[in-house]
């Protein structure tokens, strides 16, 4: 194997190595908090040495701004990926479905976002999601009040922040409670909502 060869097939294994860390530290501080969840713990569950995640991350609070970062950056892709339609309000509505469709599929991520994202601790994170993925929703919303599709005075950064908190907030009680409900009714109802309060 060739020394190139090596060195690519080292970073492929130390991001696996990373993702598994990942995965196991949102399922943990999901289920017991933040304070609860120990290196041990998250090393024991992603099957690798405690020692890796120090290697990799530094600090348990290195490892969850690690982790915030790299979801915060997901889950604003995923949105801006979302970001479609022929009006500006039908790319609010898909916007909505892409971030009900995110956090399907990273419910763990979401429990998390809303449980322990907003300690003054992790105010550049918030500062982060604000800039990336809240952004998403505030430039959708700037084009719908430039078009006309919903009130010229509407103050967009707030109203992206409610509309955020609100797909979190249901997309979280769907997956505990009512699991078995599709999620384009729940989009429905959401879109519904939201159409009759912005315009």
């Amino acid at each position: 194997m060739s020394e190139r060869s090596e060195r690519t097939a080292r970073r492929g294994s130390r991001q696996d190595t990373r993702q598994k860390v990942f995965r196991a530290a949102v399922e943990l501080i999901a289920e017991q908090g933040y304070t609860a969840t120990t290196v041990d713990a998250i090393a024991e569950r992603a099957g690798v040495a405690k020692g890796t995640v120090f290697y990799n991350f530094g600090s348990k609070e290195g490892l969850f701004e690690a982790l915030l970062e790299h979801s915060i950056s997901k889950l604003a892709v995923a949105l801006a990926a979302a970001d479609t339609g022929e009006s500006a309000l039908d790319a609010l509505d898909s916007v909505v479905l892409g971030q009900l469709r995110f956090f399907e599929e990273h419910g763990a991520f979401a429990r998390v976002l809303l449980a322990e994202m907003w300690r003054t601790v992790w105010q550049e994170a918030v500062a982060r999601l604000r800039q990336s993925a809240l952004s998403v929703y505030a430039n959708v919303l700037r084009r719908a009040a430039a078009n006309g599709e919903v009130r010229a005075d509407l103050d967009v950064e707030t109203a992206a922040t409610a509309v955020f908190g609100m797909v979190l907030t249901v997309a979280i009680e769907r997956r505990a409670l009512y699991p078995d409900r599709p999620i384009e009714r729940t989009h429905a109802t959401l879109v519904e909502l939201l159409h009759g309060r912005i315009k």
